[in-house]
């Protein structure tokens, strides 16, 4: 049983804001020259190890920039500062795209029902999946996955070109095992880094895992053999959809009495423009989506999530605002019905990006009547705003941008 005490995330805000304060100091030439090197278990790392709590905006990236520049010039911190928006670029370009995640759960979905009418392709999606290939370092990180939560980024390269150059599993089921069990699991990050491995994202271009690069930046740990020596790009018949205009919400609070739904793509309301003004007087947590307890089901994400949600509400509640917190099923009639006991109708939440949240938000209409008088408020945040647009095509455009994007006063 593994154990490493980088890999535990107490799921709280403070212990975000604690590892982001001694890791800013890092986020340099330190992180710039070691940010590819994966050390094992147990030993220091040159990454930041935020990606649980900046996936939950427990900790916000406009925070985690701010306190780097504390330490750091932008050009010092350029290769760590550019990390942080490729989340951002990711999001917005499969929120300019949902049709993509939509045809990820398509061929996820058929991948099982594969695995069904294939023993052989069973076998060795459950080998793959159980750590027991044989193939050097890949068993290694697929049992670190399990039983941490979290792998390395140049593991889960390597990993994912592994499992569909050489084990030749279909991509969206390893895109799913990471979603399963990563505590940092991101709809856009997971699956769109797939895609860029087996060549469907930028058309073409490909990430081929090679024994001598594992062998140099595993500090000499794996060389596995018998790897493919050639990535050929995955195909699908589809192009990429046309991006639709990027999402508008509001980017604050509402000015009247107002519930909030509290939900895992930001657990960080506080620090939303209008909050401390107008706190709200009711707060709704549901616990996992349905669509979230199907594709983080994992016991370390699912252990991570829900006291996530929890210390958030806590947190609230315990600011003395008299804001209070009922705790439901994920079901509208029961949301609905607990604005009505409080006199509220305005509900108020996180900007719902594609994925599980989406996926909610979107059966409120065909659950609730429209005359119900509830009405929704999605908050936006500005950094997401800004950056969206410019996540049409390549990363190229919004890393130009991101010097003008952190001059704005404005970004949250």
């Amino acid at each position: 049983m593994l154990h490493n005490p980088l890999h535990d995330f107490p799921p709280s805000r403070a212990a975000a804001r604690e590892r982001l304060t001694a890791y800013a100091p890092q986020a340099g030439r330190a992180y710039a020259s070691g940010r590819n090197t994966d050390p094992g278990p147990g030993k220091p790392q040159a990454v930041s190890m935020l990606s649980p709590y900046l996936r939950r905006r427990m900790i916000t990236e406009r925070e985690v920039v701010a306190e780097v520049l504390k330490h750091h010039s932008l050009e010092a911190a350029e290769k760590f500062i550019q990390e942080v928006f490729w989340r951002a670029y990711f999001k917005g370009w499969l929120e300019m795209r949902p049709s993509v995640w939509d045809r990820y759960l398509i061929e996820r979905q058929n991948g099982f029902r594969d695995l069904e009418k294939d023993g052989a392709l069973r076998r060795d999606y459950e080998a793959a999946i159980a750590g027991e290939t044989g193939i050097e370092g890949f068993d290694d990180w697929a049992q670190e996955l399990v039983e941490t939560g979290w792998l390395h980024n140049h593991a889960r390269m390597w990993f994912a070109s592994i499992w569909i150059f050489t084990l030749r599993l279909p991509w969206a089921l390893g895109a799913d095992f990471f979603y399963q069990h990563l505590v940092d699991a991101d709809p856009a990050s997971n699956t769109l880094s797939w895609r860029w491995v087996g060549g469907l994202h930028t058309r073409g271009k490909t990430y081929l895992a090679r024994p001598d690069n594992i062998a140099k930046f595993s500090n000499g740990r794996f060389r596995p053999t018998d790897l493919a020596a050639f990535a050929e790009p995955l195909d699908e018949d589809l192009e990429h959809p046309a991006p639709l205009p990027p999402p508008e919400g509001r980017t604050r609070v509402p000015d009247g009495d107002y519930a909030l739904l509290l939900t895992t793509d930001d657990l960080n309301p506080e620090s939303w423009p209008g909050w401390q003004a107008n706190p709200p007087k009711l707060i709704i947590t549901v616990g996992q989506l349905p669509l979230e307890a199907e594709l983080n089901g994992g016991d370390k994400a699912t252990a991570f999530t829900r006291s996530a949600l929890a210390e958030a509400a806590d947190r609230i509640v315990s600011n003395g605002d008299g804001t209070q917190h009922v705790a439901l099923a994920p079901d509208w009639d029961a949301i609905n019905q607990a604005c009505a006991d409080h006199g509220l109708s305005c509900l108020c939440h996180p900007m719902a990006m594609a994925g599980p949240s989406a996926a909610f938000v979107a059966t409120k209409d065909r659950t609730i009547p429209a005359n119900s008088g509830l009405e929704l408020h999605p908050v936006q945040r500005s950094w997401d705003v800004h950056a969206f647009p410019r996540a049409t095509a390549g990363f190229f455009k919004l890393k130009k941008a991101i010097p003008k994007l952190l001059a704005r006063a404005d970004l949250n």
